[in-house]
């Protein structure tokens, strides 16, 4: 699937209040009443969303891909989240083709849709290297020779933060999902840097990757910023991968002032992965206290990934899931249920190009 070419013009405008809640308007009678959740206070947005991970990097699972994004946003579905380096890029590009032929046809707006992305994972371009050595040539064609980054500011050989790598990516994802204003912008993995940064200098790369995001969003490039982690928030002080909420919070005050865009974290929350809302892993008020307190108290919206952990929890899960949501009649929607009853979980990610697993999922939320 091509990226729109850069004399494409792109698709103008970004979610708003007033746009979120004209769609919730349209959808929200016959689906569940806590269905749609506010998102930072400022947008309203599905309490299922449409994931875009998973999937082999081939023209059959973009058009997958883009059909399902099209029936899950004529369905009452309006957050959809992917990430750069998602099946080489096609992801983003799946997700364009879904807005570019809906908001053709009028059927939806594009200040109703809340789409979001991540940078951090160097992207590779439409199918993975055969080999290593390719693999290198392309950093070096694509990054280290016009000056994007240098080698020294990528970790675990393929992630960087660094503020121009950022602003390189920023502009990729705009070109990718063909709209001028990307929603949410996460830093994808940060904690990955803790591989190679102490601590201190880890903290100052936070400081300027959130100085540049700032930047962004003054540009009108990106809405809010955020962090989607998977190892960072679920385990506690003391271990390497750790992240602490308010110490990021702070960051944000620290480059942004009090009217900084830090809006949002994204983490595993499941069955099977519930430290958000069982561990005390977050330093706050001088006592530790789980994401979920800790993000309600900061005021951070909290999006739940791999709620279904990549389909091993769709089935063989204990009879008294089932007693606990009598009205529902599958594992799969059970699993993705247990997540939405959590407080201040604003949506659960559901990866859904099959479009029999998203009929599944909407069947549950229905009145």
């Amino acid at each position: 699937m091509r990226a729109p070419r850069r004399a494409d013009k792109l698709i103008t405008g970004c979610a708003t209040q007033e746009g979120t809640e004209r769609y919730r308007g349209r959808h929200a009678a016959r689906l569940a009443e806590d269905f749609y959740r506010p998102l930072a206070d400022v947008l309203g947005v599905s309490s299922v969303g449409f994931g875009t991970y998973l999937g082999d990097c081939d023209d059959r699972t973009d058009a997958e891909y883009a059909a399902a994004a099209q029936l899950a946003l004529r369905s009452g579905i309006n957050l959809f989240d992917s990430a750069i380096n998602y099946r080489c890029q096609r992801s983003e590009r799946a997700l364009a083709t879904a807005l570019r032929a809906l908001l053709a046809s009028g059927a939806e707006a594009r200040d109703e849709i809340v789409v979001c992305t991540k940078a951090g994972y160097i992207p590779l371009d439409g199918s993975p290297p055969p080999t290593r050595r390719d693999y290198n040539a392309y950093l070096q064609a694509q990054y280290y020779d016009p000056g994007i980054i240098s080698p020294e500011q990528v970790v675990a050989g393929g992630h960087c933060i660094a503020p121009r790598y950022l602003a390189d990516q920023v502009q990729r994802s705009r070109r990718n999902l063909g709209i001028s204003t990307i929603d949410i912008y996460y830093l994808h993995n940060p904690e990955q840097q803790l591989d190679a940064l102490p601590r201190d200098a880890f903290t100052e790369a936070i400081r300027a990757a959130f100085a540049q995001l700032e930047r962004e969003v003054a540009a009108g490039n990106i809405g809010c910023y955020g962090c989607a982690t998977w190892n960072g928030f679920r385990c506690p002080p003391g271990e390497r991968s750790h992240l602490s909420l308010a110490e990021l919070v702070r960051t944000a005050e620290a480059v942004g002032g009090a009217d900084h865009h830090f809006r949002a974290v994204q983490l595993p929350i499941s069955l099977a992965m519930p430290e958000a809302v069982r561990v005390p892993t977050q330093p706050l008020g001088g006592g530790l206290v789980p994401l979920l307190q800790a993000a309600s108290e900061l005021g951070v919206a909290v999006i739940a990934s791999a709620p279904l952990m990549q389909g091993q929890l769709t089935r063989g899960l204990p009879a008294k899931l089932a007693e606990a949501f009598p009205a529902l009649e599958t594992d799969a929607q059970r699993a993705v249920a247990f997540v939405r009853s959590l407080p201040r979980v604003t949506s659960a990610l559901v990866g859904m190009k099959d479009q029999a697993h998203l009929r599944e999922q909407l069947a549950a939320v229905k009145r």
